[in-house]
């Protein structure tokens, strides 16, 4: 099996008991429309005093993550808890985190074509959140005085 582009995302969370299952829907959504294929899911949470614990999401049995279950169907279990560690790094105390990684499953006859036409890539970047969040802020601002 060869893997499509990976990426992963680190969405953090404030007061778990906001925690609900439109982001599971909403992945489903995306997973079923062969838009990305989940590779991994993992919870990290980082206590007060800074202690993190992983928590693998094919692990839990809570009602709460029961929504998790179809999505780890084709999971891999790539991210190590080496992996986990250094992205919690970030993670303000307190908190709780999911990290996916997942696959691009759109890019899969991309990937192809660029190959069987020589081509190679050079460079692939994701935009900082920051980034986005001044971008379309300004977006906003422009349509506002356009119309």
């Amino acid at each position: 099996m060869t893997l499509g582009p990976l990426e992963y995302t680190v969405i953090g969370f404030r007061d778990n008991e906001h925690f609900h299952g439109r982001i599971v829907e909403e992945l489903e959504k995306v997973s079923k429309r062969g838009v990305i294929r989940i590779v991994d899911i993992v919870f990290v949470a980082k206590d007060v005093d800074g202690e993190i614990a992983i928590i693998e999401a094919d692990g839990l049995d809570a009602k709460a993550f029961a929504g998790f279950k179809p999505l780890l169907e084709d999971q891999m279990g790539l991210l190590t808890a080496e992996d986990v560690a250094n992205l919690a790094v970030d993670l303000p105390a307190g908190t709780s985190a999911m990290a996916i990684l997942f696959e691009h499953k759109w890019a899969e006859h991309l990937k192809d074509a660029i190959k069987d036409a020589g081509g190679f890539l050079v460079a692939r970047e994701t935009i900082p959140p920051e980034v986005l969040i001044a971008l379309n802020a300004e977006l906003e601002a422009a349509a506002v005085v356009g119309a």
